[in-house]
């Protein structure tokens, strides 16, 4: 309902321990692997649609063979557009000569995309241009096999210019001041430097040139130069990466903001960024897929040894809670109970605004990602009425009949579809004096449905701007002419910019925050912007890690209910006849619906990081300047 956001990528990395005869001989493909891929994006798909990319490493391959392949696309249909041209390159090859068909062998050296060892990715463009060259995975290539590093990830990181500037201290010269070039070049420099070493050792043990490349790779210790590397990355990240000659990784920060999940057996390695999409593909049980701790990574070595090291010291644990109220699947088991609990938590709040009346209210929701919160909204409609109808009953006692039971039974939470998405007409909407109007149409609202006497109740994920609701939604809702609308939020009031991932940037994108600018401003007590922008200035000229989030200060004068009712105020268009209500989950039912995933930084100004701070106070000051620029 509210303004999309823009966020998580989607990370699956896969490798096969067998080899591709045994796929072959028991799932009749040597292809296992790419139609593995295949189905592990697709079910991410949700986490990106502004790209997709695949890397695939042959392992064992001679000298003047191709070992690796990358395909990238930004097209529209990014995941079909990179598949569509593998299965062209594959048919082709197959075609040109059909007794390679039952030849693994053959189609390993000659075919591409068959091998041991994928990394896929699916993008949401957080900023920036949506091109090919911000596609994953990215490549750095070098003629030693070791050297070769391939890196994609679900990451923002908050110090870019510091890492940017180490790089330069190293006598680099990157190519552009962008997170995943510096973080992949970072990783690059003590990957050289690591085999550079290694060569020097293995040669003092009398191996030749040649002879030394697979006692490298054999000895290369993986988690060591990920360490390195890592030591002063500030940011949110689950960061997947090959080596040329066939080790692979993936690594989770320290506070476990990204997540990322691992399944194990005898056949096959995956890891991805959600647990439904492991379960789906391989079809396997929920406690059978683990999730990567934070501070680890899995390392798996060319050999197929497995091993769970700790690369950085984990932190307390603030994974993000948005995963669970929006961007993960919502069939992963944990994820469903959570948002239905979201939905059952918030009900008390709705209850006090429609004063008791069930009878007189209709409930809803709005768009489609808000359903499990819906029904666990309803589910507690349900309690309470029944609740009340034993009440009743009993009440009667002897004095019940037929007619004052069904009385009392037939009073059920009224549930009805009132609006309806035109997947059609979003893509005719331009950005002239008519989008407004247009935007108004993107839903068919289902007329009827709804009584002028009646409470309106829609619930959503989050409202974060509020732009649609202003010019679009409600609108749209005031036409089924009811007395009034209550929406509902299942998160709480978004009030600070995210850096780790999720493009939520700018402090005046947020309707909490203009609602409380708008308060201040009601109240005579602006002066307290300026002396919050010079306590951000005074603190951006230290270098301390202890960094205070003065932002909050913005909102400590007002309760969440002035706010919400101010950004009722604000978002209510003009001309609408229905009484406007905005309701927000709390902080502490947020916390008790989601208690493992307790990252909240958006809602409470709490980040898990130094740089988090950083970038919400220098997200003010430029506010307060009139800059119109992200803060990190």
């Amino acid at each position: 309902m509210s303004d999309p956001i823009k966020h998580e990528c989607g990370i699956s990395l896969i490798r096969l321990l067998k080899p591709l005869e045994y796929y072959k001989e028991k799932y009749g493909t040597a292809f296992y692997g790419v139609n593995k891929m295949y189905l592990m994006m697709e079910k991410q798909h949700n986490r990106g649609q502004d790209g997709a990319g695949l890397a695939s490493i042959k392992l064992n391959m001679q000298p003047g063979e191709r070992y690796i392949s990358r395909v990238r696309s930004a097209k529209p249909q990014p995941i079909q557009d990179i598949f569509s041209q593998i299965n062209e390159r594959i048919n082709a090859t197959m075609l040109a000569d059909p007794k390679c068909q039952d030849d693994v062998a053959y189609q390993k050296r000659n075919v591409p995309y068959i091998g041991e060892l994928f990394l896929g990715h699916v993008r949401y463009g957080t900023f920036g241009k949506n091109s090919i060259e911000s596609v994953h995975p990215f490549l750095r290539q070098n003629n030693w096999m070791h050297r070769n590093l391939i890196v994609a990830g679900n990451f923002n990181m908050t110090n870019v210019n510091e890492l940017f500037g180490n790089l330069v201290e190293l006598g680099q010269h990157p190519k552009e001041m962008a997170d995943t070039v510096t973080v992949m070049e970072k990783i690059g420099h003590f990957l050289d430097d690591a085999v550079a070493k290694l060569y020097k050792k293995v040669k003092k043990e009398g191996y030749s040139k040649r002879d030394a490349s697979p006692h490298i790779a054999e000895r290369l210790d993986v988690g060591k130069i990920l360490r390195k590397a890592a030591k002063n990355w500030d940011g949110g990240y689950a960061m997947g990466g090959l080596l040329g000659h066939g080790d692979a990784f993936m690594l989770r920060d320290p506070s476990g903001i990204r997540p990322a999940y691992y399944y194990k057996d005898d056949e096959i390695v995956v890891v991805a960024s959600e647990r439904p999409a492991i379960q789906t593909v391989f079809n396997i049980k929920y406690d059978a897929v683990k999730e990567l701790d934070p501070g680890h990574a899995i390392i798996i070595k060319k050999n197929g040894n497995v091993s769970i090291e700790e690369i950085q010291e984990p932190r307390e644990r603030k994974a993000c809670s948005f995963e669970r109220i929006y961007f993960s699947r919502g069939s992963d088991k944990e994820i469903y109970k959570e948002r239905k609990l979201l939905g059952k938590l918030v009900f008390p709040e709705i209850l006090k605004s429609i004063k008791d009346d069930l009878t007189n209210t209709v409930f809803s929701y709005i768009p489609n990602t808000a359903e499990t919160s819906f029904l666990g909204m309803v589910k507690e409609a349900q309690t309470y009425l029944n609740k009340k109808k034993e009440e009743q009953i009993l009440a009667l006692g002897t004095n019940i009949t037929q007619e004052s039971l069904h009385k009392i039974l037939d009073v059920r939470p009224r549930i009805e579809k009132v609006a309806i998405k035109d997947a059609k007409l979003r893509t005719f909407i331009t950005q002239d004096d008519s989008r407004d109007d247009l935007v108004t149409h993107v839903y068919d609202i289902t007329y009827g449905s709804v009584k002028p006497e009646d409470n309106l109740v829609i619930i959503d994920d989050s409202i974060v701007r509020g732009t649609t609701l202003k010019k679009s939604i409600l609108r749209m809702l005031d036409r089924l002419n009811p007395k009034k609308i209550v929406v509902v939020s299942s998160a709480p009031q978004i009030r600070y910019p995210d850096c780790y991932g999720i493009d939520m940037a700018k402090l005046e994108d947020f309707i909490a925050f203009r609602a409380a600018i708008a308060l201040h401003e009601d109240r005579g007590t602006m002066h307290i912007m300026e002396d919050i922008y010079h306590k951000c200035v005074e603190q951006s000229k230290s270098n301390s890690k202890d960094i205070i989030n003065y932002v909050k200060e913005v909102y400590a004068p007002f309760t969440p209910e002035e706010i919400s009712k101010k950004i009722a105020e604000l978002l209510a268009p003009a001309g609408v006849r229905a009484e406007i209500e905005i309701i927000y989950q709390t902080i502490d039912n947020l916390h008790n619906a989601c208690p493992k995933n307790l990252g909240d930084w958006y809602f409470t100004g709490d980040y898990p990081t130094p740089g988090g701070h950083r970038v919400v106070n220098k997200a003010f000051m430029n506010f307060f300047e009139g800059k119109n620029e992200r803060a990190y």
